[in-house]
């Protein structure tokens, strides 16, 4: 269950990703706060990577290269939506209207990847909806 503190620690760390963006999109421009804080963690997975011995090149032409590939695009565009978001809008409401990546991520995996759909993950998934929509919308 190693993954869990995994979870964990992302989930502190990223949570203070949002709130420290916003700051520096004050008087930076989104694109060049994208550049860094992203550089940040291109050089930090490079350097995991050849610190761990890690098959890169392989990895590079495996046959599921095409989803990694894919996967790398579609997170360019979810990442810089979302700076160009926080740039423009609230934190308390950008953050969790992309939070929702959650809930479609596991859809998807239901959908296409055959995980179970059980009534609590789907009670979930609609509470999560619903949780969004109260924490964004006011009236």
């Amino acid at each position: 269950m190693q993954y869990l503190w995994y979870a964990l620690v992302a989930l502190v760390a990223y949570a203070a990703v949002a709130p420290l963006t916003k700051v520096a999109m004050r008087d930076l421009p989104a694109d060049s706060v994208a550049l860094v804080t992203n550089g940040m963690l291109a050089v930090a997975t490079l350097a995991l990577v050849l610190a761990t011995d890690r098959p890169l090149l392989a990895a590079l032409t495996h046959e599921r290269a095409p989803y990694m590939y894919a996967a790398g695009a579609c997170l360019t565009v979810g990442i810089l939506a979302y700076y160009r978001a926080l740039a423009a809008g609230p934190v308390s409401v950008v953050v969790p209207i992309f939070g929702l990546f959650l809930v479609a991520s596991s859809v998807l995996g239901i959908v296409f990847l055959e995980e179970t759909l059980t009534v609590r993950k789907g009670a979930g998934i609609v509470l999560a909806v619903v949780a969004v929509f109260l924490t964004t919308f006011e009236g």
